[in-house]
């Protein structure tokens, strides 16, 4: 457990050192209501290429505690506190990990990443975002969504769920590996994880947190924000994805002026990591190719030849 600035106690994990030289250090955040054993296959992935791997839940869900009365809700008072926790856990993390130091976020883990990134409170040599939740996946415009959380927040519990079950309103538990991946060996291996530890699960989002997330949209669609990142960033993303918007993923590809784009049709859902092989491999791959080229092994410096011995 690593403490926060505020002692809140947020569950990190240190995978396995790599086998050889060392790569760099890679620092995984997963997205909302996630965890990070969903992700141990890419974590060996990584390692096998030289790569140390840590990652963190994020605060209120997963092994990181509940911030709602309801357990079941996930909840936040404002992103920020999130970000704040990102920074901490960065700087000590980067102190501490041989580099380069990239950081890698899925969903609303990329989100954050990109809005620490922007605001100036990390600075890894790059930075890799999984279909990074930038606005959902609705016909529904920006400003009324924003608006009705506003409301919905004032009119009751802002803490009490925004819908039901699954991953987005509407959706049905049953058909909730629909929205995430065609690979139904590692969909059930979510289903495990929470078998085996029950304290993983975490359903709805909370209004507030629909709230805060439009807020949070908006800070990072405000002009001149993205222009300024200078990390290289890649972005894998799919364009059928339901739960989190390609047009804002590929607006933001079009802003940030060192970026990389790689996406999928109807072969990848949301979970591009958690993919059938094809779509899977293709995104390591190029992982390897962004991260060889943007953030590659320093060399070392040539040892010096050993002074001459004295001449008889």
């Amino acid at each position: 457990m690593w403490l926060a600035a505020d002692g809140a106690a947020i569950r990190t994990l240190a995978w396995p050192a790599p086998e050889g030289p060392s790569r760099g250090s890679i620092l995984f955040l997963p997205g909302r209501a996630d965890f990070y054993e969903k992700y141990l296959e890419t974590f060996e992935d990584w390692r096998s290429r030289g790569w140390h791997v840590s990652a963190a839940d994020w605060r209120g869900q997963a092994g990181s505690g509940r911030l709602a009365a309801d357990p079941a809700v996930g909840d936040i008072a404002d992103f920020s506190i999130w970000v704040d926790d990102l920074a901490g856990l960065f700087a000590q993390w980067r102190a501490g990990a041989p580099g380069p130091h990239v950081v890698a976020g899925h969903s609303m883990g990329g989100h954050l990443v990109l809005r620490a990134l922007a605001e100036g409170r990390i600075d890894p040599d790059a930075v890799v975002l999984c279909a990074p939740m930038l606005g959902f996946a609705t016909p529904i415009p920006r400003v009324l969504q924003r608006l009705y959380a506003r409301l919905m927040t004032r009119l009751g519990d802002p803490a009490r769920a925004a819908w039901k079950a699954s991953e987005k309103p509407g959706a049905r538990e049953k058909t909730r590996a629909i929205l995430l991946t065609h690979d139904e060996r590692r969909y059930a291996g979510e289903l495990w994880w929470k078998a085996q530890r029950p304290f993983l699960r975490l359903g709805p989002a909370s209004w507030r947190w629909l709230r805060r997330a439009s807020e949070s949209f908006d800070r990072l669609d405000a002009p001149g924000v993205l222009e300024a990142v200078t990390c290289p960033v890649l972005l894998l993303a799919t364009r059928r994805d339901a739960l989190v918007s390609w047009r804002a993923i590929a607006r933001a590809a079009r802003r940030l002026p060192h970026v990389r784009l790689v996406a999928w049709g109807r072969e990848a859902r949301h979970e591009i990591l958690r993919e059938c092989d094809p779509v899977r491999d293709r995104a390591l791959a190029s992982m390897d190719e962004f991260l060889n080229r943007e953030a590659p092994t320093p060399v070392p410096a040539p040892t010096p030849p050993p002074p001459a011995s004295p001449q008889a």
